[in-house]
């Protein structure tokens, strides 16, 4: 009988136990495994691959996949120090991620996420679609090279459930007269769509021109194939509605808003409009800005939700009393409860509790503080780790790889990758000092004890041998630094961490120093009298 070594690969993968049941059994035991398991389970065999690979899995593993809050920090400049772009992740049990996202570079900006796809804007001439959990990236080229005053928020990303198509849109501002790449950063009457596998771009013309400064100010959602921002309504009460664009059928309708007139706060400044997602469903929030600072809110924050799109019926979801610093978007609420942040610098959930939509703010847990990063340029989305592949998508036409160097190869990130460097040779150096600061310790100890025997008097001998147990410092593990890079919270913390076992092995250190000085003086003593 031949040993299992001698076997073929694929005489050991047909007797393998797991690959003896139904099929349907082995699907619906991967269907509860993470992206990260599936990843190594493809290489464990061919029919494994083929499974987890199949299209129609990876759909139904999508729709079981738990949901995670992606908090995204553009990059930006902090007193002259640049700092690079940042994610983090918050899961089911509302604890942040540790490490960096590979696929955000130090200056890409968030465009929209949808089924694990992240689209990142970068300063380059392309777009970067890519899958946060699997790591794939594809680049493709924008609508427009060299276009002046474009912006990432201009930008929308989202899939139709009927058509199964993947839609990168693009505002673009009404050009210039007189210039063939400055555009009107105000108003816009095409919207440019791209469909993801498709050659080219195509120009869809909007029933008006509308407003680009909506958008820029108030966002942009993706719910169920359509895409959904906010316009100039002069006639209306809030004087704004609902614009749509479904992305299927590549057409628009306009909502109006309710009818109820806000009963606005004499000291409070202008009324400012978002256009959030919650639950899947098309919701504004409403508040009056602080007259000095446009940005930061005063009085109660609304949130309406539409209840239903064809009669354009809206109700009140949530009245809060005491509105916060900022408004994240364009999700806003996980897992029932609200994201929000502070002036100081710090981001909080809160569980929304009331009756009769008048809402209070319960419950308060601190999620990280985020400085240096501004908080009025803070994202928000609820998103999924996803098996999509972007493979199939690598051949069409736009599809480019960078010309120019990108990510952390920029020359401008050398200091900031020179700074992280510092940072872990101060970790190597720290655990070699321990490492020779026990091995001296014990030296002392054995040292020590070989000189005990001199010592007659029993009294003395027995409180010196328990001084000397005392000798051997007592410092933390020496874990293992991760590989991989940590996002801007953990390094914060680690650098804490750093600071506090530096400051603790010092301490530490000096107490077996000055007990070893009290040993040798106590057995000198000792000596010395018995000679006497």
């Amino acid at each position: 009988m031949a040993s299992e070594e001698t076997k073929p690969k694929k005489q050991r993968d047909e007797e393998c136990i797991i690959n003896g049941l139904p099929g349907e059994l082995i699907e619906r035991i991967f269907l509860k495994l993470p992206v990260s398991t599936l990843l190594r389970c493809t290489g464990v065999c061919e029919q494994w691959h083929k499974l987890i690979r199949d299209p129609q899995f990876v759909t139904s593993h999508l729709q079981d996949a738990p949901q995670c809050a992606v908090l995204f920090f553009p990059q930006e400049s902090v007193s002259g120090e640049p700092h690079p772009a940042d994610a983090i992740l918050i899961d089911e049990a509302w604890s942040p991620s540790t490490y960096a996202v590979p696929v955000i570079g130090p200056d890409d900006f968030l465009c929209g996420s949808c089924n694990g796809l992240l689209v990142l804007y970068t300063k380059s001439s392309t777009l970067k679609v890519a899958n946060f959990a699997t790591g794939e990236c594809l680049h493709l080229e924008k609508p427009v090279k060299n276009l002046r005053g474009d912006h990432f928020l201009f930008y929308n990303f989202g899939f139709h459930p009927l058509s199964k198509e993947y839609k990168i849109t693009h505002f673009l501002g009404d050009p210039v007269v007189g210039s063939t790449r400055s555009h009107n950063n105000s108003r816009f009457s095409v919207i440019q769509v791209y469909t993801l596998g498709g050659e080219k771009w195509r120009d869809i013309k909007t029933p008006e021109a509308l407003s680009l400064n909506c958008v820029k100010n108030s966002g942009a959602v993706n719910i169920d194939g359509t895409m959904c921002w906010l316009i100039e309504d002069m006639v209306a009460n809030w004087q704004h509605a609902v614009m749509t664009f479904d992305l299927s059928g590549e057409s628009f309708a306009r909502i109006q808003l309710p009818a109820t007139v806000h009963e606005d706060c004499a000291g409070g400044g202008p009324r400012r409009y978002w256009i959030r997602e919650i639950d899947r469903k098309i919701c504004i929030a409403t508040a009056q800005a602080c007259p000095s600072l446009p940005r930061r809110l005063v009085g109660m924050l609304q949130i309406w939700e539409l209840e239903n799109k064809t009669e354009q019926r809206w109700s009140l979801k949530y009245n809060i009393q005491y509105s916060p610093d900022y408004i994240p978007g364009p999700n806003l609420v996980h897992r029932n409860k609200i994201i929000l942040q502070r002036r100081d610098g710090n981001l909080y959930s809160y569980e929304l509790l009331g009756e009769n939509f008048n809402t209070k703010l319960c419950k308060m847990a601190n999620l990280l503080d985020f400085f240096p990063h501004k908080p009025d340029n803070m994202q928000s989305y609820i998103c999924v780790k996803s098996l999509v592949r972007l493979d199939v998508y690598k051949k069409t036409a736009i599809a480019r790889r960078p010309k120019q160097r990108e990510g952390w190869e920029l020359k401008k990130w050398e200091a900031w990758e020179h700074q992280l460097s510092d940072y872990e040779k101060l970790w190597t150096r720290l655990h070699e000092e321990e490492h020779e600061g026990i091995a001296l310790a014990e030296h002392s100890s054995i040292s020590f004890n070989g000189l005990l025997p001199r010592i007659l008097d029993d009294a003395i001998r027995q409180d010196i041998g328990m001084k000397i147990n005392k000798i051997c410092p007592s410092l933390p593990d020496q874990q293992p630094r991760p590989l991989r890079r940590l996002n801007c919270v953990a390094q914060k913390q680690d650098r804490e961490n750093l600071s506090a076992r530096l400051e603790n092995y010092s301490s530490i250190m000096k107490a077996s120093r000055e007990a070893s000085k009290s040993i040798m003086s106590m057995i000198l003593s000792a000596v010395e009298n018995q000679r006497g």
